[in-house]
């Protein structure tokens, strides 16, 4: 059934959301079951999706947990058909999982860390929207959110197969909300900034304080859970207008020109 243009609930909706046993994705994941979703967790790390799930469930919500490799096309489709048999058709689709690479143009192995960040970043994005489509169209109400990074509106040094992945994600989205709108379906991109999470926590605290003092207007890191209150309101049935938008989450980071 198709959910209620000005709905601002999502309770009943079955969601996909990657890289979900941890960071951003586990915090996206806990508040959509807390919001009544019914929501399919994809991750690598077996022990750590069990133990997220678990916790949902605990607390009353709906939640299957897939371990899948992103990178793996047939371990894609396999998720999502599990997905699908435990919850049902999908609604909504968040590609949140991602994986940082740095390399120099000049190193040997530059060609090989390029495919393997494309392949997560970008690659997996698309074969996810692919396997879920016709969930997504059927009911002309399909929500799509990509996770790309500050990354993808900028550069810094050392970092081109990963921005290059975040760039590209930004115009994955914007293609997906021209291609897919009249059938309903939206799709957005979020860009967070400087987030804590399992990708920034080697960096020693000074540093982050420093940077954040430097960079951040608001003065500090993200918390997971900013970015899961963002993701929230792009998924909303009422949401139904927003469509192709890129949002920085990210303090006034880009914003400033300093």
């Amino acid at each position: 059934m198709s959910a209620d243009r000005r709905s601002r609930s999502i309770a009943g909706r079955v969601a996909i959301v990657t890289g979900a046993a941890s960071g951003m994705g586990r915090a996206i994941a806990e508040l959509f079951a807390v919001e009544g979703a019914r929501v399919a967790l994809f991750d690598r790390a077996a022990d750590e999706l069990a133990g997220v799930v678990d916790g949902i469930v605990a607390g009353g919500g709906a939640a299957t947990g897939c371990v899948v490799d992103l990178a793996d096309p047939d371990a894609i489709e396999r998720g999502v058909a599990m997905a699908r048999a435990e919850l049902g058709p999908v609604d909504i689709l968040v590609n949140n999982a991602g994986v940082p690479s740095g390399a120099l143009l000049e190193q040997s192995d530059y060609e090989s860390v390029w495919r393997a960040t494309f392949a997560v970043n970008l690659d997996a994005p698309m074969r996810l929207v692919r396997a879920c489509l016709a969930d997504l169209v059927r009911n002309h109400d399909g929500r799509i959110v990509n996770i790309a990074s500050t990354e993808g509106l900028g550069a810094t040094p050392r970092t081109s197969p990963y921005t290059a992945s975040k760039t590209g994600l930004v115009g994955f989205t914007r293609s997906l909300a021209v291609d897919l709108g009249r059938r309903g379906v939206t799709a957005n991109c979020i860009c967070p900034g400087p987030i804590n999470t399992g990708m920034t926590a080697r960096i020693p605290a000074e540093a982050k304080d420093a940077f954040a003092r430097r960079r951040v207007p608001i003065g500090r890191y993200g918390e997971p859970d900013e970015v899961a209150h963002v993701v929230l309101s792009l998924v909303l049935p009422a949401s139904s207008y927003l469509n192709g938008a890129i949002i920085p989450v990210d303090g006034g980071m880009t914003a400033s020109s300093r």
